[in-house]
This record gives structure tokens, sequence and C-alpha cells, in this order.
């Protein structure tokens, strides 16, 4: 049973590192495009993957800590650490689901031009990376851990924000409407914030159950010490 936990860590920890590598280089290509052609959709996916980056290299941070802990017993519970850091990247991407919803307001109320053409073929490669990573990041349900959980939602949210950003793209460029692009922001905002709250609640009570259960756990050897 140790031995199989230790190879599920491992595993995890891969798919984190790779997914952080090409998330970062998709990231860079989408937030400076998206500067460039003035598409807040494409610019605020970025950013999006900015954040993610951040997090799901946090999930691999708490793979390859847990993974050394198995050896120097420096921590107790493991799960403990991944529903932390699941709630730690749940904060981050409701961070950036506000900024995101700042940035698109300010482009509705002051439209500019946009290059379509640059800007949809971008934001179609960063769907196809978000499918990829997700791909990767899939497990099965009786290895679901917060962790790890939180970075395959992190990247469904990528999925979710590429979608709405190639379709204001091309409906944008057909008839020539730039604001849909910036509607495009706002609903991916609001899809995004949600996801992490729910994120944020999962991992909250997981967190609460751990010190309500070491609490208790104190409490009986504090009696059976009385006892004795």
């Amino acid at each position: 049973m140790h031995q199989h936990n230790h190879h599920h860590i491992h595993i995890n920890e891969n798919k984190a590192k790779v997914v952080v590598i090409i998330t970062a280089i998709v990231m860079v290509g989408e937030i400076g495009i998206g500067y460039w052609t003035n598409s807040v959709s494409l610019l605020t996916d970025g950013w999006h993957m900015a954040a993610h980056v951040l997090s799901i290299g946090l999930t691999w941070f708490a793979y390859a800590f847990a993974r050394r802990n198995k050896r120097k017993k420096l921590f107790s519970d493991d799960q403990n650490l991944f529903a932390l850091a699941g709630y730690t990247s749940a904060i981050i991407l409701l961070i950036v689901s506000m900024l995101m919803f700042a940035e698109s307001i300010g482009r509705l109320l002051h439209p500019e031009e946009i290059e379509f053409d640059n800007a949809l073929k971008m934001a179609i490669l960063g769907l196809i990376v978000n499918g990829v990573s997700a791909y990767i990041l899939h497990h099965k349900e009786e290895h679901r851990d917060h962790n790890i959980h939180a970075a395959y939602l992190h990247v469904l949210a990528d999925v979710i924000t590429s979608i709405t950003a190639i379709v204001a793209l091309y409906v944008g460029k057909k008839y020539n409407i730039f604001w849909l692009d910036s509607i495009s922001g706002i609903l991916s905002a609001f899809i995004i914030a949600n996801w992490a709250i729910k994120l944020a609640l999962n991992s909250g009570k997981e967190i609460l159950k751990y010190k309500n259960q070491k609490s208790n756990d104190h409490k009986h050897e504090h009696s059976h010490e009385h006892t004795h």
C-alpha cells in the first residue's frame, strides 16, 4: 500500500511538471499576442494560463515535497498538504478572475480594434495545448486528491476560456464586432470564479476535517494518559 501511494505521488508529480512546462510556453505566446492584437479574450486567457503555471507549479511542488517526505518523514499527512495546495490554487484563480473581469469591463467601455487573424490562431493553439494538458492530468476516480483535482480543474477552466475566446474572435472577425471579445472575457471570468469558489470550499472542508481529526486524536491521547 505504501509503495502504491508512493507510485501514485510520483506519477502525478511528473504529470504536473509536463503541464507546467507546456502551459508556460503557450502562456508567453498568448499574453504577447493578446497585447499585440488588442484581443482582451486572448489576453485574459493568457493571464489565466499564467495563474495556472503558478498554481500547477504549486501542485508540482506539493508532490515533490510529499515524495521527499516519504524518505525523511518531515510531514505526517500528505492529503492535508494536497488539500492546502488545492485551496491556495483556488484563491489564486479567484484573484485572476477578478482581474480578468476588470480588464474586460475596461475594454467593453473603451473598445479597441482587434487583429482577429493572429489572435484566432493563437487561441486555437491554446485550446489544443489545454486539451492535451487535460488528458495528461486526467486521473482515475479512486486516485483523486485535492491537489491533482485542482490542477485538472484549472486546465478545464482554461479549455472553457479558450473556447469562448475562439467563438468571440471568429464571430467578431466575420461581422466586425469588437465588443464580443470583451463579453467573452467577462463570461470567462464568471466561470472561473465559480469553479474557484467551489474548489476553495471543498479543499477548505478537507483542511478543517483534518484539523478536527488531529484535535480529537490529541484529546484522546490526553485522556488515555490520565487513565494511566
